[in-house]
């Protein structure tokens, strides 16, 4: 078993090595697939992550009250709502705690609002929904509460950037599958060539008593080796691409949006098991089904 593993490896490293054009070819096609796959596989995890942060964002009510709304007055309208199914939470915010909030979102330019003479931001009820769901059914009961202000809600911008990102996810998973599709293929070809390449070899190693897997072993090796090897160089570029990516845009995209990419850190990590397994397997099916076809054993 071992002395037929043996055999099956070095086969199938001699084999990498004499059609080198060939070899070369198939590394850079499926390097290039996999290093798609992977910004797509980037874009798709961080329109994810940022979707999700989008609705733990949007997922509150902000419901600012009449000037003469007492606080006790507010504890009021908050238990009335608090017997709704729809939500979470209610939380009463003072119009000095909503300007010390307000501070703190401008980050290092929060000094610039000490110079007001006055605190113009009202009481308010932080609502927190269980649910974006119910979200149109809260803001509709807010509105018609007396004591209410304004009622500050963006359910249909929401809905409509959920929308946008749900397209994203499923357009890049097409894509994925397209391209694993087409790396399959290419593979198969190159093993293809070595098969008849082999034609007379075969036949004699099976005319000698070798059993199919004996003879298969290093076509399969070729092909799980060039998996595999595609697979680091597309994994080595994704990580400097990525990391460009993160220094340059999560900077801007933290200050204007108040979000930041997913840290590289944490998507190599998964992301080179990703790529492993997908380059050896695309290798390894790749050769069977060119075995298949083409290898009459």
């Amino acid at each position: 078993m071992l002395k037929s593993l043996s055999y099956s490896f070095k086969e199938g490293v001699k084999q990498l090595f004499r059609s080198k054009v060939m070899t070369l070819v198939s590394l850079i096609s499926i390097s290039a697939m996999l290093l798609i796959l992977g910004l797509f596989f980037f874009l798709s995890v961080n329109v994810n992550y940022m979707s999700g942060k989008i609705q733990d964002e949007f997922n509150t009510i902000e419901v600012f009250l009449e000037d003469e709304v007492s606080e006790a007055n507010a504890q009021t309208i908050a238990k009335s709502l608090a017997n709704m199914p729809e939500i979470a939470n209610i939380e009463y915010i003072s119009k000095e705690q909503g300007l010390e909030e307000f501070k703190q979102s401008w980050g290092d330019n929060g000094y610039l609002l000490n110079g007001l003479l006055e605190n113009p931001l009202p009481n308010s009820l932080r609502i927190t929904l269980q649910d974006l769901s119910g979200g149109d059914l809260v803001a509709e009961v807010c509105r018609t509460t007396p004591g209410v202000e304004t009622v500050r809600y963006y359910q249909t911008e929401v809905n409509k950037i959920l929308t946008v990102t749900g397209a994203i996810q499923k357009g890049a998973l097409i894509i994925i599958a397209f391209l694993i599709v087409v790396s399959v293929v290419v593979v198969s070809n190159t093993v293809k060539l070595t098969v008849m390449a082999r034609e007379e070899e075969i036949k004699i190693m099976k005319y000698v008593g070798a059993t199919n897997w004996f003879v298969r072993g290093p076509l399969l090796t070729e092909g799980v080796l060039m998996g595999g090897i595609s697979a680091l160089i597309a994994f080595a570029i994704s990580n400097l691409i990525y990391g460009r990516i993160c220094g340059a845009f999560s900077d801007q995209a933290l200050m204007l949006f108040n979000m930041q990419l997913v840290e590289p850190a944490f998507l190599m990590s998964s992301l080179i098991w990703i790529f492993m397994s997908l380059g050896i397997s695309i290798g390894a099916f790749g050769s069977l089904i060119s075995m298949r076809r083409f290898l009459k054993v």
